[in-house]
């Protein structure tokens, strides 16, 4: 697959503004990229802007900490859905995780699931608050409740990233898919991410990792 169709170009600053996010989709469109991925308040708006294109739109849910309560994160999905997103990221229970409390976890992704339907779900685990073995036992809860794809980060944790990370969900995803994102900022970077076992990267920096500028974005 094409560099750009890997990548999800990517803009949740709190602080995003119109202009912001017209050179986001602007980029988008030129560039092709598989998709934007950007806060819940501007999925209507990118919807329209990208009606014409192949673009889809990707909005994040139960974001950044992934501690609102299921209700919440359904109500957040239907909206978005209704409003246009064609993808979902949606953020775990992390604190469920630390618990071990996995079945939990799967039921919250079932009826997140539930709502997307044929639209595809994301889950990000946020890796950098997991050992090893968590990492594994939740990509296996996710997956169990028909998660389309695991995701490592949301860039707002302590960490992005890693490369062994993403093989510790490849392994423990099967047949389903892995989005790396957070740190990712070179075109080096991107390629040691599939390599390891990724198919998307979420990334800010992606028309610099397609030009094989270095990106100086966090996310």
């Amino acid at each position: 697959m094409e560099t750009n169709k890997l990548i999800d170009h990517t803009y949740l600053k709190p602080f995003g503004t119109k202009a912001e996010i017209d050179r986001i989709l602007e980029e988008a469109i030129t560039h092709e990229f598989k998709s934007v991925c950007i806060n819940p308040t501007w999925v209507s708006y990118a919807a329209e802007s990208l009606k014409k294109s192949s673009v889809l739109v990707c909005t994040v849910i139960g974001f950044p900490l992934g501690a609102n309560t299921t209700e919440t994160k359904v109500y957040e999905t239907r909206d978005a859905l209704k409003k246009g997103a064609e993808e979902i990221d949606m953020v775990l229970n992390i604190g469920w995780v630390k618990e071990g409390r996995y079945q939990a976890v799967a039921k919250e992704v079932e009826a997140v699931k539930d709502v997307c339907g044929r639209h595809t779900l994301k889950v990000i685990l946020e890796t950098c608050y997991l050992e090893d073995e968590e990492i594994e036992r939740a990509t296996k809860a996710a997956i169990n409740g028909g998660a389309d794809f695991v995701k490592t980060s949301t860039g707002f944790g302590t960490g992005g990233a890693t490369v062994e990370d993403v093989r510790t969900m490849k392994r423990a995803a099967g047949n389903k898919s892995v989005k790396a994102s957070g740190g990712i900022k070179t075109k080096s970077d991107l390629e040691q991410m599939v390599e390891a076992g990724a198919s998307r990267i979420g990334a800010s920096s992606g028309v610099k990792i397609l030009k094989g500028e270095q990106g100086t974005e966090s996310y």
